[in-house]
């Protein structure tokens, strides 16, 4: 066997190296605590969860801490039970207190923890939660989770989004608030009815327009005939002259 050869045999294996370590680099970017689904409606209520998978390979995770957003407060937070996991909710006293279906709350829930459970290696769970009246006035929700393992590391599920972006090394799950589809909707309408209105009031001044054009093309006509006439009766008195 040649160099050549030999070279020619290698080029499978380190190309097979490569990408597995391309792989193993870039699987854990993809596997962090999420909120699912990623988008909710303003100003309504949403049953949302929170997807942890499991990263490691030789410890499971044992609990999952959620801390709510605190400049959004929210009037009411109820939890889905998951079998094998015991859950504990914290309230917090509120600055300024909540207006709810005729109802003063001064209280919301601002901590959820799950923990009892366990998610092994190559899995994952969803906790879920039902939750509103979400705010009319923001974009987002964010929500910061920490992830115990059994080996008692902790992972801080908290970085803040970046400039550009960029995802955050540890990015805290993230709920984004879009328009009521109600309210879209009647924007279109007033934006179509603006164009009705539009093209009738162009279409009154073209029959307008069309209208003005043809009693002058009308009384230039008779105006020429009255004209022809005159020059024919003035000719006629010269000729008998």
């Amino acid at each position: 066997m040649n160099a050549s050869t030999a070279r020619l045999r290698r080029l499978p294996l380190v190309g097979g190296i490569a990408a597995g370590t391309v792989l193993l680099l870039a699987g854990p970017a993809f596997a962090h605590v999420s909120v699912q689904p990623g988008t909710a409606e303003k100003g309504g209520y949403s049953t949302i969860a929170f997807k942890v998978p499991n990263e490691k390979n030789d410890a499971s995770t044992v609990k999952l801490e959620v801390t709510l957003d605190p400049k959004h407060p929210l009037s009411s937070v109820t939890v889905q039970p998951v079998p094998g996991w015991e859950v504990k909710v914290e309230k917090s006293k509120l600055d300024k207190p909540l207006q709810s279906h005729g109802k003063t709350i001064d209280e919301a829930v601002s901590k959820i923890t799950w923990s009892g459970g366990k998610i092994e290696p190559g899995q994952f769970q969803q906790f879920p939660l039902s939750v509103g009246q979400l705010p009319t006035d923001a974009d987002e929700m964010v929500f910061k989770a920490l992830q115990t393992y059994s080996d008692d590391d902790v992972v801080r599920w908290i970085d803040p989004s970046k400039p550009g972006g960029a995802e955050a090394e540890h990015p805290a799950p993230t709920l984004k608030l879009v328009a009521k589809a109600g309210a879209a909707d009647k924007k279109t309408d007033a934006g179509t009815a603006d164009d009705k209105n539009t093209r009738a009031a162009g279409s009154e001044k073209s029959d307008g327009s069309d209208t003005t054009a043809r009693v002058l093309g009308v009384a230039g006509i008779v105006v020429g005939v009255v004209g022809v006439a005159f020059g024919v009766l003035a000719g006629r008195r010269r000729t008998d002259a």
